[in-house]
């Protein structure tokens, strides 16, 4: 009985590739009395195993947490999986705005104390008296309320690329750590504000919300859904977007476009860029914001010590990290002295009250530089002996002399002007809707990546 993962992440990116089926990224959570999470585990495991389900996922005695990548084609049998707990008949399965084939490449299941690391003694208070939940436009028109407070609860590295109007961000690497301080800063405004609080896909807001109220908050509001819910939302009905730039996801990605604005900055050179990344030093893999340019004379690396590391012979960097908690800054972005462009917001010595921002304020912090893109096709083969990429073009014309992005879990993003491309095998200066073109790259692209068509403008 299979309970733990035979392949390396970089088999499992091949075999997903030579399918070349489609995967859908999704998350969920439910809290729910678990008496046995390890045997729930298990379960979970085999029944998800079977399906070639991905993720990663967290299971406790008070319920579920996952973030996954499921085959489109048995998305209904993997929902059946879920139908057989009581507890999550009718569970809504937040499904990505982008889909990446290799957003997880594992299935990971572990058991722990509580699904989300939040410090609180869920014995003090009520978990199930929660706060008023919101859909996009009614969480929209509260934003505009002036008696709104309105809190982001994720950590500090994903408010920085995007968060929505008016938001106060602190400056936390966790989530409990935002609680306390939130709590104490706004004790004046339990009676009369109304507390609006978002984060990524709801679960940090249902047991804040509950613990604020039970703090004497009156007026306590949540997103729905959190930000993935209330994007499908205003996708679907039409409604204008209040988040502005990217939502920080904790998969392959590490984000998904939601308008684009580019709200933060290269950590390295001040650059307008929200592209996250993982130093290459298997030593400090410190999560950072890095733009295409410092990332080509920096070889991924955050700094100096760490590209010179990645230099030394292999059994030297095991030496050099040998007794070190390898990986132990994984997800903390911007706390490096190396990094020396990073926009978190300190608000230690800011009341909370008084981070809260105008309109005409917000609207500044949207970034004079913004780049457009525009999805228009996706791979289809490499050539490697000739060097020749294949795409097919799925919407909109594309022009020799247009710059084009290629994006890929693996392949990472790379931006290149078409000088030369060819069209149902022939050459072409214009190519339509149905072509397929191939063009010569120095790089090689896989199925999963997409072709987009960009354009750098400056706002006025």
């Amino acid at each position: 009985m299979q309970l733990y993962n035979t392949l390396s992440a970089e088999e499992r990116a091949q075999l997903i590739d030579e399918a070349g089926k489609e995967r859908l990224t999704l998350s969920f959570y439910a809290y729910a009395k678990i008496e046995d999470p390890k045997k729930f585990r298990d379960d979970l495991f085999i029944a998800w195993n079977a399906l070639d389900a991905l993720g990663r996922i967290y299971v406790a005695h008070e319920g579920i947490n996952a973030q996954m990548s499921v085959p489109a084609d048995q998305f209904e049998a993997f929902r059946d999986t879920l139908e057989a707990y009581d507890f999550m008949k009718g569970i809504r399965l937040n499904v990505a705005v982008e889909q990446d084939n290799h957003s997880f490449l594992k299935l990971t299941i572990k058991v722990r104390n509580k699904i989300v690391a939040d410090g609180l003694n869920d014995d003090t208070f009520d978990v199930t008296n929660k706060g008023v939940h919101l859909k996009a436009q009614e969480f929209n028109d509260m934003l505009d309320d002036p008696n709104t407070i309105v809190v982001d609860f994720r950590n500090h590295y994903e408010s920085e690329v995007g968060h929505f109007e008016g938001a106060i961000t602190p400056d936390v690497e966790n989530f409990r750590e935002s609680l306390p301080i939130i709590n104490d800063q706004l004790q004046d405004f339990k009676e009369d504000k109304n507390l609006l609080m978002y984060c990524t896909g709801g679960i940090r807001c249902e047991k804040a919300s509950a613990y604020f109220k039970h703090q004497g908050f009156k007026n306590v509001f949540q997103l729905e859904g959190g930000i993935i819910e209330y994007t499908r939302q205003i996708k679907e009905e039409g409604i204008q977007s209040k988040f502005i730039g990217k939502n920080f996801v904790f998969d392959h990605r590490l984000g998904e476009r939601i308008t684009d604005d580019i709200i933060s900055q290269c950590h390295q050179c001040g650059k307008p860029c929200d592209n996250h990344t993982n130093c290459a030093n298997d030593a400090c893999h410190l999560l950072f914001i890095q733009c295409d340019e410092c990332k080509a004379a920096m070889e991924n690396c955050c700094s100096t010590e760490c590209l010179e590391t990645i230099h030394l012979p292999w059994e030297e960097q095991v030496k050099l990290r040998k007794g070190l908690q390898v990986g132990n800054k994984v997800f903390r972005k911007g706390k490096s002295d190396a990094l020396k462009f990073k926009h978190s917001g300190d608000l230690s010595t800011q009341p909370l009250a008084q981070a809260t921002k105008t309109k005409a304020e917000t609207k500044n912090i949207r970034q004079k530089i913004s780049v457009k893109k525009v999805l228009i096709g996706k791979a289809e083969h490499y050539y490697s002996k000739s060097k020749i990429a294949q795409f097919l073009i799925e919407n909109k014309e594309l022009s020799i002399g247009d710059k084009v992005l290629i994006s890929g879990p693996t392949t990472g993003e790379q931006e290149i002007t078409i000088t030369e491309m060819y069209a149902n095998g022939g050459p072409c200066e214009v190519a339509k809707i149905g072509d397929q073109i191939t063009f010569e790259l120095p790089f090689r692209v896989r199925l999963s990546d997409k072709l987009y068509k960009i354009s750098h403008a400056e706002n006025a």
